[in-house]
Parts: C-alpha cells; sequence; structure tokens
C-alpha cells in the first residue's frame, strides 16, 4: 500500500470495535495452529482494558498496535505491547502503525519496546523483525503427558528452606553469563527466602527437589497460571499450570536431574487435575531453548525486544 494512500490516527475509544474485530482474526488463525490458547475470548474488553490501563497507539485500517509503560526497575524506560496489543490483515501495515507509535513514545524517554507476538504467525514475526526487533522470550505449551515420578525426586517441605534459597540464585547467575548477558540483579537471600516462604503459604503452589548425595541440587516450582503476569489475556490457556522456576547446579546438567524433575512436574500436575502446562524462557539461554521444546513444549509465543539507542 502507498504510504501516500494510508491514514494513520492516534489510537482512540472509537476505534475498540474495528481494532477487536483485527484481534479477533488474528487469534482464531493462531488457534488453529495451537488450540490450546483460551478460545472464549471477549476481544474488546481485552482492548479496552488496555486503554484502560494508560496504552497508547496509532490505527489504521487494517492493522493497530497499542502500548504502555513497564516497570522500569528491570526492563529499562520501556513500553510493552501485550498479546492483545497489535493485529492486522497485513503485517506490513503492522511496521507502519508501530512506525507512527514509535514516535511517540520515543519522545517520551521510552527506548526499551518489547511485544508478545503469536509465533504460528510467520508474516507478523517476520514484520517485528523487520522493524529491528529480535527474539528475547519464548512462551511454551503442552497436554501434560502421563508420567510416574522419579525416584530422587519429592515435595519440598519448610525444613528445605534454607537449601532452597541456597540453590534459588544459580538460574540468575547463569542469565547473566553469555549468551544471555541478562541485567536484572542477583536477588539476596532475604527476598529469595520471602518468595519461597510465600510459597509454602499458598495451597497451589509446589516446589519439587531433586537430591544427590544428601543435599538438594535442583528445584522445579509449579503453580497455577492465573498466578502469571507474563502469561495473561490470549497468551493465557484456561486451566493451566505453570513451570515458573526450573534450576540444577551447573555440575548435574545432563546427569538427568532436569529429566527427573520434568517428569515428576508431569506427574505432579496430572495429580492436581491439570491438562496443560505452559513454561517461559530465554531465547539466549542455550540450555533451556533446547531442553523444554525437546520435552515437547510448542512455542506459543515470541517476546520480541528492540532497544533504541538516543
Amino acid at each position: 500500500m502507498p504510504q501516500s494512500s494510508m491514514k494513520i490516527a492516534p489510537f482512540a475509544d472509537e476505534l475498540v470495535d474495528a481494532a477487536a474485530e483485527l484481534l479477533a482474526e488474528r487469534h482464531e488463525r493462531h488457534r488453529r495452529a495451537e488450540p490450546l490458547l483460551p478460545g472464549k475470548v471477549d476481544f474488546r474488553a481485552e482492548i479496552a482494558a488496555l486503554l484502560a490501563d494508560g496504552a497508547t497507539g496509532a490505527f489504521t485500517d487494517g492493522a493497530y498496535v497499542l502500548g504502555k509503560p513497564g516497570p522500569v526497575e528491570h526492563w529499562g524506560p520501556n513500553i510493552r505491547v501485550d498479546s492483545a496489543g497489535h493485529a492486522a490483515r497485513d503485517p506490513e501495515l503492522l511496521r507502519d502503525v508501530w512506525a507512527a507509535a514509535a514516535a511517540h513514545w520515543f519522545e517520551q524517554g521510552l527506548t526499551e519496546h518489547y511485544a508478545l507476538v503469536p509465533a504460528a504467525d510467520a508474516p507478523l514475526v517476520d514484520a517485528w523483525f523487520r522493524l529491528g526487533f529480535g527474539a528475547q522470550h519464548a512462551h511454551g505449551v503442552l497436554e501434560v503427558p502421563e508420567r510416574e515420578r522419579p525416584a530422587g525426586v519429592r515435595e519440598a517441605t519448610e525444613d528445605d528452606v534454607e537449601a532452597l534459597v541456597a540453590i534459588g540464585p544459580v538460574l540468575s547467575r547463569h542469565h547473566r553469563q553469555s549468551p544471555v548477558f541478562s541485567r536484572l540483579a542477583e536477588q539476596t537471600p532475604d527476598a529469595i527466602r520471602t518468595e519461597v516462604l510465600d510459597d509454602f503459604a499458598h495451597d497451589g503452589v509446589v516446589n519439587l527437589v531433586y537430591e544427590a548425595e544428601g543435599r538438594i541440587v535442583g528445584n522445579f516450582a509449579l503453580c497455577p497460571v492465573e498466578m502469571s503476569d507474563a502469561h495473561s489475556g490470549l497468551a493465557r490457556p484456561p486451566g493451566a499450570t505453570l513451570l515458573a522456576f526450573a534450576v540444577t547446579e551447573p555440575e548435574l546438567h545432563g546427569s538427568g536431574a532436569g529429566l527427573a524433575l520434568t517428569d515428576a512436574s508431569f506427574a505432579w500436575a496430572r495429580a492436581h487435575g491439570y491438562e496443560t502446562m505452559v513454561v517461559d524462557w530465554r531465547m539466549t539461554n542455550l540450555l533451556a531453548s533446547r531442553f523444554w521444546p525437546h520435552r515437547g513444549f510448542r512455542t506459543s509465543f515470541l517476546r520480541v525486544h528492540r532497544s533504541i539507542s538516543k
């Protein structure tokens, strides 16, 4: 479409219905590729909620984008385009509406841009990539298989709190190395201890631990997906459990500890009535980005990222 014939407008309330139609079409395509995603969605309400939460963006006939600022502490001065924040009949139009919206976001000093994109929609993913975005994070989903809990794995108790605190930083330390290069600071022992104790206070949360030579060397934590902000809206399979945390000591990689904890997670999920499980991982975490797909998880969404230098 020639740029001169395109009319791009700031997103406004009167555009919600047209945007909801575009979003419904995108999600229908996505569900044909990944049927575990939510089927009953009020698309108008999803977009209206973004506007009520302060989202801004741009619209043209056939495409829209909406983004809202997220927490600055870990993400920098940022704008986040959530799962309901974009759709396009012609993915090329997505590039135009993002360009219009991004000009205003950049003027506000929001230089870190994130978007959650259906992984199965190759033309749409390509449109984001051709805007200079790269794949940062992946969401995975699968039907929970039947498994028996392996030997060596058990549910943690409050007697294990200090052991869970000790193993807690292993993942963030791994992420600070190449090729992830995460900027997230390592949590303090007190902060980890608070999170662990919160887990024990919640009936729906479990910490599974793997023991070797009398000590805990692996920890997987599961919870209802409703506890996750990342897996929300169109990216939240109904009635799923989230594998929220997964770590084994580096010297245990390749030993079977991760496989045992994964099978134990499947067994726990089945025993508690879950048929669907979700997980997410850094694309640049080479271990995780190979481990989870090999366990059967299908990539449902990609979080893409662009850092804009002034």
